[in-house]
C-alpha cells in the first residue's frame, strides 16, 4: 500500500470524527519543512500525524517536530493505519 493510500484512509477515517477539524499537510516550497502529514483538532486537542509505509520511516526534521508538538502539549507520532490514528486519539481524549 502506498503512503497517498493509507493517507485518504485516514483522512476518510478523521472526518467521521465528531468534532474534528483536520486536513492534509502538503509539502512543497511554500510549505514548513517537518510538518505532519495531517493535522487534525479534536475537541480541543491538536494532533499531528505522520504518515508512513510499512518499512518507512520519518527524517530526523519530522523526529524533532514530533517531539516539539509533544512537548507543547499535543499528541504526534507516526502511524501506519487508520487503526493506529484511532488509537491515538482514544488514547488522548479519553
Amino acid at each position: 500500500m502506498k503512503e497517498s493510500d493509507v493517507v485518504r484512509a485516514i483522512m476518510k477515517y478523521l472526518k467521521t470524527v465528531p468534532g474534528c477539524f483536520c486536513w492534509k499537510e502538503h509539502g512543497g516550497m511554500y510549505g514548513t519543512a517537518g510538518i505532519p502529514d495531517i493535522i487534525a483538532c479534536i475537541d480541543g486537542h491538536f494532533f499531528g500525524f505522520e504518515v508512513k509505509t510499512a518499512d518507512g520511516k520519518p527524517t530526523k526534521l519530522q523526529e524533532v517536530t514530533i517531539r516539539k508538538i509533544r512537548s507543547a502539549g499535543g499528541t504526534a507520532l507516526v502511524v501506519r493505519s487508520v487503526d493506529e490514528v484511532r488509537g491515538a486519539i482514544e488514547a488522548a481524549l479519553h
